[in-house]
């Protein structure tokens, strides 16, 4: 089971691929190489973001493989940034749509530079990523923030619609993660803006281009006018191309298994005789639309999930139409109008609520490592 079949994909749907994607991954070679375009990152992202493996799922496998904690620090946190943004998500609710900390200084618009859209910065590392993102629904996260840092640190668009683009496009989609990164480089998430200058982008992207709009010294940037190849914008117009609604089958003497886009885990309940539907609301992915690419490689990491069934509607409609009595669903902020059983998903840790920042996050992680 591969999608895109006709492109090379680093994205396998079938479950044991995902599975063996966790057993060969290399977490020493991660921390050593991960800033860098050929680093050894994990491609585990999507799959964590469907809900297909936790975080907590990796650490342990990771950890039952004998690495050491403390040696391979860096890659348990980046594991945990995941489960941070989702706490902040679980907490703050829709406040992660606007300015969660502080107000996004030097704003011209709210839309986004076509240059970015049309990979056309005149930056080939940028968009030579942003390229091979239209294709494999994929982009290295140092690549992320200097996609962001140009964006809304030098373009001077609001955070906003330029995360939503990012988030269309990504197989990995996760709101919580990218809203609240494009906050962290656009200065609403922390204490100051993320910058790149083309010095660093040639550094980590192995390339050697000079003379570019990003070409200068860090103290340049805060008096920098918005450059001609960012000046033109366009005002993003997303839709999710949701499937076809069609009726399922629903056996009403069994309980009914609710999945969504934030939870495929083909081992959630697995034993259990029920009906199993992937529930797509069209008013979920009207407030947070996605692309075709990303709706294709749902459907087909769902069919890991045996015997489970489309629903496209709403899930008042669902329960209403096929008369549900009895309903299990993992919680998520999204999930909050759903009625039932709700299970927790599998955190890394026992450490829960709001932290103003990840550090102090971790601080109470790294405890329960025991190092």
């Amino acid at each position: 089971m591969e999608l895109f079949e006709n492109e090379l994909s680093i994205f396998p749907t079938d479950y044991k691929e995902v599975l063996q994607r966790v057993n060969t991954s290399k977490p020493v070679k991660y921390c050593a190489t991960r800033n860098y375009i050929n680093g050894a990152v994990t491609y585990l992202s999507p799959y964590i973001s469907r809900g297909v493996i936790s975080t907590k799922y990796i650490l342990t496998e990771i950890l039952n493989k004998g690495f050491n904690p403390s040696k391979i620090e860096k890659f348990i946190q980046e594991l945990a940034w995941r489960d941070y943004w989702q706490q902040l998500w679980v907490v703050k609710k829709d406040a992660i749509n606007s300015d969660i900390k502080h107000q996004q200084s030097k704003v011209a618009h709210t839309a986004i530079p076509k240059s970015i859209l049309d990979a056309n910065t005149g930056i080939e590392a940028i968009d030579n990523a942003i390229k091979t993102f239209y294709t494999t629904g994929y982009i290295h996260n140092h690549l992320r923030m200097y996609i962001a840092s140009i964006v809304c640190n030098v373009g001077q668009s609001y955070w906003k619609a330029p995360a939503q683009w990012m988030y269309y496009h990504l197989l990995d989609a996760d709101w919580a993660s990218n809203a609240l990164s494009w906050q962290w480089v656009a200065g609403t998430n922390s204490n100051k803006k993320y910058y790149a200058n083309q010095e660093n982008i040639n550094k980590y992207c192995f390339s050697n281009q000079k003379k570019t709009f990003l070409d200068v010294n860090y103290d340049v940037f805060k008096d920098l006018g918005i450059p001609k190849k960012l000046i033109p914008t366009t005002a993003l117009q997303l839709e999710t191309p949701l499937p076809p609604r069609k009726g399922i089958s629903i056996n009403k003497t069994l309980p009914t298994y609710i999945y969504n886009f934030y939870n495929l885990d083909p081992i959630w309940k697995k034993n259990s005789i029920a009906n199993r539907v992937l529930l797509l609301e069209p008013s979920v992915f009207k407030q947070y639309p996605i692309a075709q690419k990303s709706i294709d490689f749902m459907i087909a990491i769902s069919k890991n999930i045996s015997n489970i069934q489309i629903y496209v509607g709403e899930f008042n409609a669902l329960v209403s139409e096929y008369e549900l009595k009895t309903i299990y669903y993992k919680e998520h902020p999204l999930n909050t109008h759903y009625k039932g059983y709700e299970e927790s998903r599998d955190w890394m840790f026992d450490v829960q609520g709001y932290y103003p920042s990840f550090f102090a996050f971790w601080k109470k992680c790294k405890k329960q490592l025991h190092y």
